[in-house]
């Protein structure tokens, strides 16, 4: 191998200036002199051909222009963790200290200064808990046990965006820490094994693994897994991958999981990590996802899957029909749900009409993106629905008498949670639903002020609102936009028409058009 090349330069990652790329060829080109490397950049603008040169394939990109030559000179091919550690902290024996010092015109030596400073370094270092060489241009573990002798008290690492280009590199510089509990690989091109590895106790206490960006599929996660027995927190952004399989026997102590940015082919993969029994948090951020089914459950039961499950992130997404909402109240442990940016979201006009609308649908939710849910905001939207829907649920063969009550699977099928709400609250009668507004109707808005006479600090506020909506869902939306804790809320309203006069607002079930509210009227909001 020619001067300034390592031995094992063909598959490595390096840097040419600020620019990343991966070596995929070292040799000769004919009539240049000299040793080239063939390279693939992690930027395809920065190449000039997929590999192939006058006619001769030298080796294969991915992408038609992302390959180039350079001289073996211009490549950077990294540096230990133990002297990354040492540059970033300014710890280096470079740095050095100065041995000498000058009273008046005499010039003092200190002898063993050296020897005093390095000692001081290994202090420094034995100290280090928690490191981050991000961008250091780490590419192998260096000498064998110098980790473990040097940095004895490391928990966390992050090694994001180096030249790692392997997992043994990465087990490796983790073999030498033996209390490692979270490890961020990210943004590191490297190839992980192709079949079972021998477990060892390298990752015994690691907690928190990040792996975004590395290009590792789930196959090769599952080959890993059986080395992280206690591992909690999984991160796996922008992979591509594109299918799951179940996992068997390994993270079964994963707590959260993080699949954004891979385009998974369906949602029926999700069925396939249904079972892991601790996950509590699910990211699924621009996953492609369409739909969410858990077949395994009828109307109004819950599913055995995603047991554990309390927050679910699945913005960003296809997801376009109810009936995906309406599957997610089979969840037995769901809390928190975020599910901004899906075309579903623009099926209605208003967005306050429709959180309550996936409010009223899933029974147990306490956070709807990132908003709490307070027990009268609760309350409310389940009234409405109720109300809104009572007359289909009377047209499809429900009824206020048990015994004439079967409304048709179609309805069911539509609003799953409909008799648990007649359960609740009672099922309504045909006088309660006469003259019912369709729901369309709730888009005739209404501009309101809302102000806080005894809050002086408290800015007034604009807000339009159906005409349709009742008070006590007025009282949700306030708790949220005042940023109120949980007081009882008294509202009124002042009209220009009633100068001098206010109007208590003193039934929650009643709509604001009931108390002949107008548009330009202002809402006093008192606590």
């Amino acid at each position: 191998m020619a001067a300034g090349v390592p031995s094992d330069a063909l598959g490595r990652r390096i840097m040419c200036g600020t620019e990343y790329a991966t070596v995929l060829y070292v040799g000769s080109i004919p009539s240049t002199a000299g040793i080239w490397l063939g390279v693939e950049w992690d930027d395809p603008q920065r190449g000039k051909h997929d590999g192939t040169y006058e006619g001769t394939q030298y080796f294969k990109c991915r992408h038609p222009r992302g390959g180039s030559f350079i001289r073996p000179n211009k490549a950077n091919f990294g540096v230990d963790f133990l002297t990354a550690i040492k540059d970033r902290y300014a710890l280096n024996d470079e740095q050095g200290t100065e041995n000498t010092l000058v009273f008046g015109k005499k010039t003092v030596e200190f002898v063993g200064m050296d020897s005093v400073a390095e000692q001081q370094r290994q202090v420094q270092l034995n100290q280090l808990v928690d490191i981050s060489v991000r961008e250091c241009a780490v590419s192998h573990a260096g000498q064998k046990e110098e980790i473990s002798r040097t940095c004895a008290n490391i928990r966390h690492i992050n090694l994001s965006k180096n030249l790692i280009s392997s997992w043994e590199t990465v087990t490796a510089i983790a073999s030498q820490v033996q209390n490692l509990e979270t490890l961020n690989i990210s943004e590191n091109k490297m190839k992980f094994p192709s079949t079972s590895t021998s477990v060892s106790g390298v990752f015994s206490k690691l907690r928190i693994l990040a792996l975004n960006q590395t290009g590792i599929t789930w196959t090769e996660v599952l080959l890993c897994a059986p080395g992280w027995p206690a591992l909690e927190e999984l991160y796996l952004t922008a992979n591509n991958i594109t299918v799951l399989e179940r996992p068997d026997n390994v993270l079964q102590t994963l707590k959260l999981l993080d699949l954004s940015d891979n385009q998974l082919l369906d949602g029926n993969q999700l069925h396939l990590i249904a079972h892991l029994p601790r996950l509590e948090y699910l990211i699924l951020r621009n996953t492609g996802i369409s739909s969410i089914h858990f077949p395994d459950a009828g109307f109004g039961c819950k599913t055995k899957m995603f047991p554990s499950l309390k927050h679910l992130i699945i913005k960003d997404n296809k997801i376009s029909q109810w009936s995906s909402i309406n599957e997610l109240d089979k969840l037995p442990s769901l809390l928190s749900l975020q599910c901004h940016n899906n075309p579903l979201m623009d099926t209605e006009k208003n967005p306050e009409t429709l959180r309550q609308l996936i409010i009223a649908k899933i029974s147990q939710l306490k956070v709807l993106n990132k908003c709490e849910i307070l027990p009268d905001e609760r309350k409310g939207a389940e009234l409405d629905y109720r109300k809104i829907f009572g007359n289909d649920w009377l047209a499809a063969g429900g009824h206020w008498n048990p015994e004439r009550n079967k409304p048709s699977e179609e309805f069911l099928a539509a609003h799953p949670r409909y008799p648990a709400l007649c359960l609740k609250y009672g099922a309504p009668e045909e006088g309660e639903l006469k003259g019912q507004q369709p729901l369309t109707l709730k888009n005739q808005l209404l501009t309101l002020t809302i102000k806080c006479p005894e809050k002086p600090e408290q800015k007034p506020v604009e807000k339009k609102l159906p005409e349709s909506m009742t008070v006590q869902r007025v009282k949700g939306l306030l708790y949220r936009l005042l940023k109120i804790p949980g007081s009882e809320l008294k509202l009124s309203y002042e009209s220009s028409k009633l100068e001098g006069k206010e109007v208590e607002l003193d039934n929650d079930l009643k709509p604001l058009q009931f108390y002949s509210i107008e548009n330009g009227d202002c809402v006093l909001v008192r606590w």
